[in-house]
């Protein structure tokens, strides 16, 4: 069966236990689409909202990625895994002595700007090679301290050796790393016992559908949950160009704009048709950064 050209965003609930490679390309069967991807991993036990682009969206793959999201994290105080997670063995134990004053001192710690040294167990490369490829191999090599931004930190529960957060964090940021280090400043050891996104790029989990609920649906129902590839582009000021410089800019060459202004901006055209996304530069300059492809 050939496949469809499909354009839009698709929100996911995923479930723990698949990868999200393993979600986008059951979608994509489901679907029936040509060209997919998505915009910000999830571990394999990890759940929640999970944006799969497809078509000429996937071109705006960067600023989901780049984009303030949003958890809900179970962590468990006392217990240390060789992952940092609950998916690695236990590697030490200790006892747990933590009253609210303490508590709460703490997480004020880990809010705001912070540094993290990312776990031996993630996908960040040292020479070419995945971290966790090197942790299988039973080694452990220096990593550098990354800059992160934590803008929110709430907890919501908490139940002894049990802590569930609400965190709201910057790209890059480590949550699992961010359960260890807790830990620590509590005067003992943790790891992430479980992790839902419930939001990212503006969207949030109430509006994503699960893949059981995707699987039992009609092939025109299954694509009626499909977003117009401008959904993740709503964080970004919209510039409207006259029918004159249109085509200029379509081709790829950069036109004078008065609401140029610096940085991206989501560019339309005639009847409000999405062009692509433009970069101001110096005086009124708008130049194309991502275009979309011409029917």
């Amino acid at each position: 069966m050939q496949r469809l050209k499909l354009n839009g965003v698709l929100l996911l609930d995923k479930p723990v236990g698949p990868s999200s490679s393993a979600v986008l390309q059951a979608v994509k069967r489901l679907l029936n689409a040509e060209k997919a991807g998505h915009a910000g991993t999830l571990d394999p036990l990890a759940s929640g909202l999970l944006p799969l682009l497809f078509g000429e969206a996937t071109k705006f793959a960067q600023f989901g990625l780049d984009a303030i999201k949003e958890y809900r994290a179970r962590v468990r105080l006392g217990v240390s895994t060789a992952t940092g997670d609950a998916e690695g063995p236990v590697i030490e134990r200790q006892p747990v002595n933590v009253d609210g004053a303490r508590l709460a001192l703490a997480l004020q710690r880990f809010r705001g700007a912070i540094t993290q040294v990312p776990p031996m167990h993630s996908a960040l490369k040292q020479a070419g090679q995945p971290l966790y490829e090197i942790a299988r191999q039973g080694r452990t090599v220096e990593r550098a301290a990354r800059h992160v931004t934590v803008h929110e930190l709430e907890l919501l529960e908490n139940a002894g050796d049990l802590l569930l957060l609400r965190i709201k964090c910057s790209k890059g940021t480590y949550v699992r790393q961010l359960a260890v280090d807790l830990g620590l400043a509590l005067g003992t050891v943790a790891h992430l016992d479980s992790l839902c996104r419930t939001a990212v790029a503006g969207f949030r989990l109430d509006q994503a559908v699960a893949l059981d609920e995707l699987q039992a649906l009609g092939e025109q129902a299954r694509r009626a949950w499909l977003l117009p590839p401008d959904s993740l582009l709503e964080g970004l000021p919209r510039l409207d160009l006259p029918e004159d410089l249109v085509e200029r800019f379509l081709n790829g060459q950069a036109v004078a704009h008065a609401s140029a202004g610096h940085g991206p901006c989501r560019v339309y055209g005639k009847a409000g048709v999405l062009l692509g996304v433009g970069e101001g530069g110096p005086g009124d300059e708008l130049r194309p950064a991502r275009l979309i492809a011409r029917v």
